[in-house]
């Protein structure tokens, strides 16, 4: 499904503002060890976290509150635009405001998580955008229950990981049984992502994710199973 970036005059400025802080803040020798660590995915700025959080608040100093069509061309514009701190921006804006966006915004998330993928965006906007979504309208698991089993593997991450922080709202039919389609692929994110839900998922029902993993230890990776259990030890005999 295409979209495109509406109007939207807060974009205009939050945007502008941006660059420029950006440009004038950028660090060319971080940059370029922090594009190769991050195996070329994209060209930096250069800038660390502390720097880029310092930097937000006064990108956003005096804006409004914006509406899910700000949200929308905000998101949209900084994934157009080349240095992977501009994604950064999106993916923390969008995480604050989520409460702002309807039901509706989900085609935008999953261009968000389909296009210029990497763990670094996509966790994140799986956990903290796209399972706020599906929170504030369980109408949305279908298309959860959709892109598990979708073609691009981060569609499927994003499936995975998208109830990280629900605890006891957790959907554990749903959440095993993601993982246990999912447990022969050979793709490793989609093989961590499977240890990493069910090891939240541990921190509040460590005996059911112990049960889920002994039943099907023969189909889950090992680095699945490992990640599963790292902090509630093996099945119990």
């Amino acid at each position: 499904m295409s979209v495109t970036v509406p109007s939207s005059p807060l974009a205009d400025t939050v945007v502008a503002r941006l660059a420029g802080r950006y440009a004038e803040a950028a660090d060319p020798v971080r940059a370029a060890d922090t594009r190769a660590y991050m195996k070329d995915i994209a060209p930096f700025f250069g800038l660390t976290s502390p720097v880029r959080r310092e930097l937000h608040r006064a990108v956003l100093a005096g804006t409004p509150r914006p509406d899910e069509p700000d949200c929308v061309a905000i998101a949209l514009r900084c994934w157009e635009l080349p240095e992977r701190e501009y994604q950064y921006f999106a993916v923390d804006y969008l995480r604050r405001n989520v409460r702002r966006c309807s039901s509706g915004f989900l085609p935008v998330a999953r261009h968000l998580v389909t296009t210029r993928s990497w763990w670094d965006t996509v966790d994140a906007l799986a956990a903290h955008v796209v399972g706020g979504l599906v929170a504030a309208d369980p109408v949305l698991k279908a298309d959860m229950d959709a892109w598990i089993g979708d073609e691009d593997l981060w569609a499927a991450r994003t499936a995975l990981l998208h109830q990280l922080r629900y605890k006891d709202a957790t959907d554990t039919d749903r959440l095993f049984a993601y993982c246990e389609r999912q447990a022969r692929h050979p793709d490793f994110f989609i093989r961590k992502a499977i240890g990493w839900c069910l090891r939240e998922y541990a921190k509040t029902d460590p005996d059911a994710v112990r049960d889920f993993v002994g039943r099907h230890r023969d189909v889950l990776a090992p680095l699945s199973v490992r990640e599963a259990l790292k902090n509630i030890g093996d099945v119990r005999s």
